[in-house]
């Protein structure tokens, strides 16, 4: 029995604390930690916690390189957090390193058409004042001596940075398991069961049912389980989470040491039009990814497995000679509009918190949601646990009103402008450091 979640595991028919988070993910962790920074009492519910799409995730903290087209509303919010990362990894001082690192980004294209998409995307990244700069090919070289000497163009992108999700995972455990709470988790504070749905008290939610039959009360409910939280039973009347499994291959390999550093940069490659990053890790190893495919197959890809060791070499000739070590795939909770599903619900029926006598726009008390968050879950877990844990504390900041989790919901979507123009109760976010714009 673990350690970290015996005292949770043995007392969890019955629990109560202030907060209870489903999902033991990055963004679940993430959260958790941010609500017991706060003086809150935390319970996690997961079965298996950090097993999922948190497993597999590369780590990049890529706000620049992960701007995509018709995906520019979520750029405010990847800055944000970005700019969060180094306070929040050094508030993990449990001595369990993070594998957080400030290294820069490389984009390098194949062949001149690649070449092409990767300028086009450059011109798009600069019209939002985002620092990327090109380089020679031999100074990206001189960088990296290992790349191919017959790629076709270099960008560096300083703010794109990386950290180590399996790692983060432990640290943040270590983090909690090491906070002291009044709560029947003392001795822990993870549940090891499945979240089979939510308490009700009145209008309000009050916890969650476990599948085993005990329940955990709390004051505030936060689901944060990827791709299940549209399973859970006793949702909002009204909420629908759409929700879809795209799913990811990526490889782990050990770089040999006559080839140490392999790279000392992440390296974000297009091969003939097809993206591949090759992730160096502190350890000696190195992270190929990620395919990306909605076929509903949840195993690893052979042809995916053969794309990415194909293209990496044709940026990285050297990863011919690594030792294949693990081949991974996970699904990670995608949207219609591939931005997570965060923030408040709307009330909208009897079991909704709509209480006779409360106008429409109320929120569901008790209740937020965080899923949804496709390729940034890593990324943004800063910057969702400092919205969660404001809105525990009363505070709705308007710049965040467009993730708000009933949008796809009929009858439950906010009436137009009444969130962009609410006012925050106890101030705005509180102010990171800001990324600095690119000249000219």
């Amino acid at each position: 029995m673990n350690p970290e979640t015996s005292g949770a595991e043995c007392a969890a028919t019955r629990l109560e604390a202030d907060v209870a988070v489903i999902g033991g993910g990055v963004v679940g962790h993430g959260i958790a930690w941010e609500a017991r920074r706060s003086g809150r009492s935390v319970v996690l519910i997961d079965e298996a916690p950090g097993s999922g799409a948190s497993w597999a995730a590369a780590g990049m903290l890529a706000p620049v390189s992960e701007l995509h087209y018709q995906e520019e509303g979520l750029l405010e919010l990847m800055l944000e957090s970005s700019a969060r990362w180094p306070e929040f990894a050094a508030t993990l001082t449990t001595g369990e390193d993070a594998g957080y690192l400030t290294t820069p980004t490389l984009a390098v294209g194949a062949d001149p058409a690649d070449r092409r998409a990767l300028m086009d995307l450059r011109d798009v990244q600069r019209s939002h004042g985002l620092e990327v700069e090109p380089l020679t090919i031999r100074e990206a070289r001189s960088r990296e001596p290992l790349l191919s000497p017959a790629i076709s163009c270099a960008l560096d992108i300083p703010a794109d940075h990386q950290v180590d999700p399996r790692r983060l995972v432990r640290a943040i455990a270590a983090g909690l398991a090491g906070h002291r709470q009044e709560t029947a988790a003392a001795e822990g504070y993870a549940v090891r069961e499945h979240a089979a749905g939510l308490l009700w008290d009145g209008g309000r939610v009050s916890g969650v049912r476990l599948a085993g039959g005990g329940t955990v009360r709390a004051a505030e409910t936060v689901v944060a389980n990827g791709l299940a939280a549209a399973q859970l039973q006793d949702l909002p009347e009204g909420l629908h989470l759409p929700l879809r499994p795209v799913y990811g291959d990526i490889l782990r390999l050990r770089v040999p040491a006559h080839l140490q550093p392999l790279l000392t940069a992440t390296v974000r490659g297009m091969v003939r039009g097809v993206p591949v990053y090759i992730v160096p890790r502190q350890d000696g190893t190195v992270v190929i990814g990620a395919t990306q495919r909605e076929d509903g197959v949840p195993g690893t890809s052979a042809g995916g497995v053969y794309q990415l060791l194909r293209d990496a070499q044709v940026l990285l000739p050297a990863v011919a000679e690594l030792e294949l070590l693990e081949a991974t795939a996970r699904a990670r909770p995608g949207t219609p509009d591939n931005a997570p599903l965060l923030g408040r619900v709307p009330a909208g029926g009897p079991r909704s918190g709509l209480e006779p006598g409360q106008e429409y726009g109320t929120d569901v008390a008790g209740l937020i949601i965080a899923t949804g968050f496709f390729r940034h879950g890593v990324l943004l877990t800063p910057a969702a646990a400092v919205i969660c844990r404001q809105l525990m504390d009363g505070i709705r900041d308007p710049r965040w009103a467009a993730f708000r989790p009933g949008r796809f919901s009929r009858g439950l979507q906010d009436p137009v402008g009444s969130v962009e123009s609410a006012p925050v109760e106890s101030g705005r976010l509180e102010s990171a450091p800001a990324l600095s714009p690119a000249p000219g």
